[in-house]
């Protein structure tokens, strides 16, 4: 398997990042949305893995979980989406998002040996502390599968040394002290924090939280080299849920303006 995220920033363009959570509102829609998540712009694509008690998500990203458990989304689904996209698209990176209960549940090296079989790229484990990570990095040492860690603003030096010892990928900021979707990012904050952290790293560095539009997008990418954006998209979702083309529809322009965003 080809490393696709060293590959997707391997040039100085800076990346939109999306996020979904994988089988919100079904199965069917699901495939549809991720799909056009890659066809209209989004570098890099995060499926989020439902959870019954996402702690770090905002409201809206919880109800999308909820959503996809009363449509029975299971793991196997999550990988039959990837197996869906992977046909189509061989190029976008697929991350998976979610709670360490799950993989533990499913057992940490089928979830591993499934990543590899469907060409997921990267993991976000949002409850895995790098102090706690010992057996899911033995699986994957040996896979091209990225392990993107959190980074935070009240992070410090000793911790941000701790962090990057087995990070690969790229980093995720997180901009706000709070959960998704909620407050926007304090950009002098988010600057003077950048510019620490990239005197201890080459990896790349991705802003998430908070982040709701083009304007938004424009302002961060001028000092990290991508962006997330999860709760607008899955707030469209919610908005339409009798009526899959209109969501579609709107996502795709949606997706065209973040992405126009991103060009400094």
């Amino acid at each position: 398997m080809t490393n696709r995220i060293k590959k997707i920033f391997s040039d100085r363009n800076k990346k939109l990042v999306t996020f979904v959570t994988g089988g919100d509102p079904n199965l069917i829609d699901s495939k549809k949305i991720i799909n056009t998540l890659a066809t209209n712009g989004a570098d890099i694509i995060e499926i989020g893995m439902p959870f019954s008690d996402p702690m770090a998500d905002g409201p809206i990203i919880q109800l999308s979980s909820n959503r996809a458990i009363k449509a029975k989304i299971d793991l196997d689904n999550i990988f039959s989406i990837c197996m869906n996209f992977r046909k189509k698209n061989n190029k976008t990176p697929l991350i998976l998002m979610g709670y360490y209960n799950l993989i533990l549940h499913y057992g940490i090296k089928k979830f591993v040996r499934k990543c590899e079989t469907y060409g997921v790229d990267g993991l976000i484990i949002v409850d895995l502390q790098p102090d706690e990570d010992t057996e899911l990095l033995s699986y994957i040492k040996s896979t091209d599968i990225d392990l993107i860690r959190f980074i935070t603003p009240t992070t410090n030096s000793k911790r941000l040394s701790t962090i990057l010892k087995n990070s690969s990928g790229f980093l995720y900021y997180i901009t706000i002290t709070g959960i998704t979707g909620q407050q926007s990012a304090d950009f002098k904050v988010l600057k003077k924090s950048i510019n620490k952290i990239k005197k201890h790293t080459n990896l790349p560095i991705v802003s998430g939280f908070g982040i709701k539009n083009e304007k938004d997008v424009k302002k961060i990418c001028q000092i990290c080299d991508g962006v997330v954006v999860g709760s607008s998209i899955v707030k469209i979702i919610q908005n339409n849920l009798n009526n899959t083309n209109k969501a579609i529809s709107i996502i795709a322009q949606f997706i065209k303006k973040l992405k126009q965003g991103t060009i400094q």
